[in-house]
């Protein structure tokens, strides 16, 4: 029975019809004012937000590794030192993302539910091609957002069990989907992270150089980025380092990536530029 005001107690009818294995869909029905680009018009180009810069990822015999850096800036002040834009996204893959922070997180939240949805829903996983295709159908939703300024633009990975490799895709904000082979690097560090990584990437890397690589990209990206934070010895902050091999995904531990670290840092005092 419905009280006064109209209420009767029970789930709204979305939630009890058989429907689509898609989360997004389903919360674009049941209240669209929850997804990351239901956020209304804006009267005007909005740069004054916190915004995440260099992600960088490389494949290796074997899996595939992803590098964030810890700095989000609002124009030229830092807005945070340690945040992170590097994630587990389900058991064989991971995403990290540069742009609006606020944005980019909740598209990393809803992506990682997306794909739990799915197993839950259908009793199996979607191939690491089809989560990729999943992500691009999402980035577009943000699409009205983006052309005001607000624009996520994520870097996806994973370990294709099929392929038996690492592979790593690529977006722009409309949701445009790009396989890359071997590495890639998105926000603003990423033109001199690409240049780095171009002369350091081999196809023969072990996990532990790859590791190496990956951070000595980001070193070069926060040398000529200023929106890039390098290393912090002092506050032991360090890149968010995680890779993807057919034992999952895994994130290294401060104590392991402050090693790879110190070691970098150690050998720039006698060659800068690497």
């Amino acid at each position: 029975m419905a009280d006064p005001a109209g209420v009767t107690g029970r789930l709204p009818s979305v939630f009890m019809t058989p429907g689509t294995s898609s989360f997004t869909e389903f919360l674009a029905m049941a209240a669209p004012e929850l997804l990351p680009g239901a956020r209304g018009s804006l009267p005007a180009a909005v740069t004054e937000v916190a915004h995440g810069t260099t992600i960088v990822a490389v494949t290796y015999p074997g899996g595939v590794m992803m590098a964030g850096d810890r700095r989000a800036t609002m124009g030229n002040v830092i807005a945070q030192r340690d945040v992170e834009k590097v994630f587990h996204a389900d058991e064989y893959s991971c995403v990290g993302y540069a742009g609006t922070a606020g944005i980019g997180a909740d598209l990393v939240r809803l992506f990682q539910v997306e794909l739990e949805h799915y197993e839950k829903i259908e009793g199996s996983t979607l191939s690491l091609h089809a989560k990729a295709n999943r992500l691009s159908f999402m980035i577009k939703n943000n699409l009205g957002l983006a052309l005001q300024g607000l624009a996520v633009i994520p870097l996806y990975a994973g370990y294709d069990l099929d392929a038996g490799k690492g592979r790593i895709f690529s977006y722009d904000i409309t949701g445009s989907r790009a396989e890359e082979h071997g590495f890639q690097a998105i926000g603003s560090g990423s033109v001199f992270a690409r240049g780095a990584l171009k002369k350091k990437v081999r196809d023969d890397l072990t996990q532990d150089e790859t590791v190496r690589v990956a951070v000595e990209a980001l070193y070069d990206a926060a040398d000529d980025d200023s929106a890039t934070g390098g290393p912090d010895l002092t506050r032991r902050i360090y890149p968010v380092v995680a890779s993807v091999t057919e034992d999952g995904f895994r994130r290294f531990t401060d104590d392991e990536v402050g090693a790879v670290v110190e070691a970098v840092v150690a050998g720039r005092l006698t060659n800068p530029g690497g």
